[in-house]
């Protein structure tokens, strides 16, 4: 189809047009910030005319909301799967705390959105996160309730400490320009974090 200021633009179905405005709003939010990023921008990285981005995203709002909840459900994709991936609780732990430096290491630093975010303290934005957050503690949660026998209230508390260990361990880690080699940083944060959690033995079933 061609658009009346002579751009053409290119036949997509609904998801594919969808996964393309939601990655150049991504570039935009993450390098403009949401009130500096503007919606003739986005259109423009995406190469379509406004009117087709406001068709799927009639502001910008609901943008910027749509693309923060598919980065949050992008780490708690990580972190269920490193639980899910072995039943080795301390390969577990390595690949939860690996799970938050790869998301933060990754992605055109789109851990932007969800851990610094300029409309903090909206009550959607904040909504999202707190889900994302939640969901994985539950994940950790249910592995150390079902492995050690501790009750649900303490391993969710155990699940947080190891959730927000690893969140403000691997922004410190970038901030700092990411000095020490990645792998090498997974590996002391999970043997600090292991060496608390292997105290809670295992029970048999």
């Amino acid at each position: 189809m061609v658009e009346p200021a002579g751009r053409t633009t290119v036949r997509l179905t609904r998801a594919a047009r969808r996964t393309q405005l939601l990655a150049a709003a991504r570039s935009a939010f993450v390098s403009q910030g949401y009130h500096s990023a503007a919606m003739d921008d986005i259109a423009d990285r995406a190469g379509v005319s406004k009117p087709v981005l406001y068709q799927h995203f009639p502001s910008k709002l609901e943008l910027y909301l749509a693309l923060l909840s598919e980065t949050a459900d992008e780490l708690v994709e990580l972190v269920r799967d490193a639980i899910k991936i072995t039943d080795d609780n301390q390969d577990r732990v390595e690949r939860s705390v690996a799970a938050y430096f790869t998301f933060v290491a990754g992605n055109g630093q789109a851990f932007r959105l969800v851990f610094e975010s300029d409309l903090a303290g909206h009550a959607e934005v904040e909504k999202i996160v707190d889900r994302m957050t939640d969901a994985c503690i539950a994940a950790i949660t249910d592995t150390i309730t079902t492995d050690t026998g501790v009750d649900p209230d303490r391993a969710r508390l155990l699940a947080s400490g190891l959730v927000g260990l690893s969140q403000v361990s691997a922004r410190y880690w970038l901030a700092q320009g990411a000095v020490v080699p990645l792998e090498e940083a997974v590996a002391l944060l999970s043997t600090l974090a292991w060496r608390g959690i292997s105290r809670f033995p295992r029970q048999n079933n």
